[in-house]
């Protein structure tokens, strides 16, 4: 079992991870009757594939000899309402290296990226808009 996921009441849940017992709250988002006090589950998918790429490429990367620590990353969701879904998450990826690195090591550790798990998870009508700058 991944987690165990207890509705609090108000537009909340609370979600505990299996292994760790580490808790994530979540509401609903203002737009839609919630506080906004906490992520909302589609905030968590849009921030699920910025950790997901950084995490894959991490692990390349460490495999390659390649340090990203500093890196980040910022997402932007944008929502449909008919039917209501994600419908495009902006996603600026800052890479850092302790060391310069060059072109073709940072198409691979992009591509790496790009073919994480969370988005190969993504419906193929979601529009992702992914932008790498490397410093």
């Amino acid at each position: 079992m991944t987690a165990t996921i207890a509705y609090q009441g108000n537009l909340r849940c609370e979600a505990v991870h299996t292994q760790s017992g580490s808790p994530i709250e979540t509401d609903a988002p203002t737009d839609n009757r919630g506080q906004g006090a906490r992520f909302s589950p589609t905030d968590l998918v849009c921030t699920a594939l910025a950790t997901c790429l950084l995490t894959t490429m991490a692990i390349k990367a460490t495999d390659m000899g390649v340090e990203l620590k500093g890196s980040t990353a910022q997402v932007q969701k944008h929502m449909a309402s008919d039917p209501r879904r994600i419908s495009q998450i902006d996603l600026n990826v800052t890479l850092q290296t302790t060391e310069a690195i060059d072109d073709k090591t940072k198409t691979i550790l992009e591509r790496v990226g790009e073919a994480c798990p969370v988005m190969r998870s993504l419906h193929p009508e979601l529009v992702v808009n992914l932008v790498y700058q490397w410093v």
